[in-house]
């Protein structure tokens, strides 16, 4: 899907595939093979959080539209992210020690490199999924369901959950591959066509139960309302949503995973609501490929315009350069979509 030069020829290459799916589950468009089954990673949250949202959980504990992001989010572990986590679980009634994602350094470099300079290590507040744990404990508090074992997969949270990602994604709850996700939570492996279905009904429920629907559009608006707190300063998520101004929905997930909700009339009048899942075979260690090729699907179906892609040029088709700041190569797209 990208290739990497260095003078005349083809240094590198980052293998991948992609499905992009209409709302009533036509495939539109793919390149390599739609049907691989791959972990979708971070890139569920927004699923994850459904069953809750589902339930008018942010309402019975007046969560706002920002914190309803949060929940669907691997936030940078800026001080702003950690203080909306601590007033999210004030107004729950749960603490920092109920977490069971771990803890890590904040993807926010400046953050992390002040934390280390005044010898403060990281706690789970930090963690990138400690918006997505508090809300998976909101799903067992409003239930009135024990807390300290919310992960296992016979919990009812977690039962709900993979029950709502089955629904959304059209497979049988037994079809989901199931796996352990680096926060420790539950994650799920499913065809990329069917993940993609599930960002496209995402983007538009009409066609669901009208409480999940609803739910489904509090989610999605509130991710593409707040883009700020599902990613962070110079995160591919926030910036690609904040240029989708109200269109896009973005979640990226770990080992170069992918998914891309478009709005009903993003490609112009009446047009489908499209799911877009993509995933980088390699796990795009280095984050190279993965904004690269998700930039180059939107350009070819036409959901961003040159402008835009010029606003997210950081993410693009890059002239790569040595020590001395010399051009050595480019790295570049090197897919065409196939159609239907």
């Amino acid at each position: 899907m990208v290739e990497l030069t260095r003078g005349r020829i083809v240094e590198s290459i980052h293998l991948g595939a992609v499905a992009v799916v209409d709302v009533n589950g036509k495939l539109v468009a793919s390149f390599g093979d739609p049907e691989a089954v791959t972990y979708l990673r971070s890139t569920a949250k927004p699923f994850q959080a459904l069953p809750f949202i589902e339930r008018e959980g942010d309402a019975y504990f007046k969560l706002t539209p920002r914190e309803v992001a949060l929940i669907c989010a691997s936030h940078s572990g800026t001080d702003e992210h950690v203080a909306s986590v601590r007033g999210m679980q004030e107004k729950i009634g749960v603490v920092e020690g109920d977490l069971m994602c771990g803890a890590h350094y904040p993807y926010h470099e400046p953050t992390a490199e002040a934390m280390k300079a005044r010898g403060e290590k990281p706690t789970p507040y930090r963690h990138n999924c400690s918006g997505k744990h508090t809300g998976m404990l909101a799903h067992a508090k409003l239930r009135q369901l024990p807390i300290g074992n919310y992960l296992d997969i016979t919990h009812p949270v977690q039962e709900s959950i993979l029950q709502a990602f089955a629904d959304m994604t059209g497979l049988p709850a037994d079809k989901v591959e199931l796996g352990t996700d680096g926060c420790s939570a539950p994650n799920f492996a499913v065809p990329l066509y069917n993940a993609a279905l599930g960002f496209a009904r995402l983007s538009d429920p009409r066609q669901l139960d009208p409480k999940r629907a609803d739910a489904c559009r509090r989610i999605a608006q509130s991710m593409m309302a707040h883009p700020d707190m599902v990613g962070g300063p110079g995160r591919f998520d926030t910036c690609l949503m904040e240029i989708g101004k109200g269109r896009i929905v973005a979640k990226g997930g770990a080992e170069g995973y992918q998914g891309i909700g478009l709005m009903p009339g993003a490609l112009g009048p009446d047009s489908p609501a499209l799911g877009i899942a993509l995933k980088i075979s390699d796990g795009d260690p280095d984050s190279r490929a993965r904004p690269l090729a998700v930039l180059e699907v939107l350009r070819q179906i036409g959901a961003l315009q040159e402008s835009q892609l010029g606003e997210l040029a950081a993410f693009g088709p890059q002239t790569l350069t040595n020590w001395r700041e010399i051009p050595v190569g480019v790295s570049r797209a090197a897919f065409q979509l196939k159609r239907g």
